[in-house]
């Protein structure tokens, strides 16, 4: 389940987490223990207990000495310091599926390996959605993307020009449109 929640081949990593950094949390947290036997036995869904542990370890992931159990703060407190999102944890909502893909590939596929038949329960109820060709991909969060909420923030530094003309249609003259290059 480790494996699974910190990165693999069907389940995303954590931004510029890895392994060794996800164990070094572990053995200051271990809660986690009894959170990872608890998700690797296939239950049908994510106890809320199971689910605030693996909360404090991606905030412990990402800041050690924090005191925040509620990733979104942590978030805004990271932003505030580090004011980079490539250095602070994922939404809650984006865990939350996250942990669903870990759980259906740690628990469900992984846990069934050794039986002949194995009985799946649908991806689409663990954090995947279902493409128009019969594919699956991982469905991220269920939050707008930022880009379209938080326009403010995004800058593409074009020489182009046609991005002013698109944030003046939005309203926001002084940012350019993450779409231009």
């Amino acid at each position: 389940m480790f494996h699974a929640l910190t990165g693999c081949d069907t389940v995303s990593s954590f931004a510029r987490r890895g392994k060794k950094t996800a164990w070094a949390v572990w053995t200051v947290l271990p809660e986690l223990t009894e959170a990872l036997l608890l998700l690797s036995s296939a239950p049908r869904d994510i106890p809320d207990d199971a689910m605030r542990i693996i909360e404090r370890f991606v905030i412990l992931l990402y800041d050690r000495t924090s005191k925040c159990t509620d990733i979104d703060k942590a978030r805004r407190k990271l932003f505030a310091r580090k004011n980079n999102v490539q250095l602070i944890p994922p939404t809650k909502a984006a865990l939350e599926e996250h942990v669903k893909r870990a759980v259906y590939q740690g628990g469900h596929v992984w846990g069934q390996i050794l039986l002949p038949a194995p009985e799946l329960p649908p991806p689409t109820n663990w954090g995947w959605s279902r493409t128009g060709e019969g594919q699956y991909t991982p469905y991220w969060t269920r939050l707008p993307e930022a880009a379209h909420s938080c326009i403010e923030l995004v800058s593409c530094k074009c020489k182009k020009g046609v991005c002013e003309s698109l944030q003046v249609q939005k309203g926001c003259p002084s940012v350019h449109s993450p779409l231009c290059v």
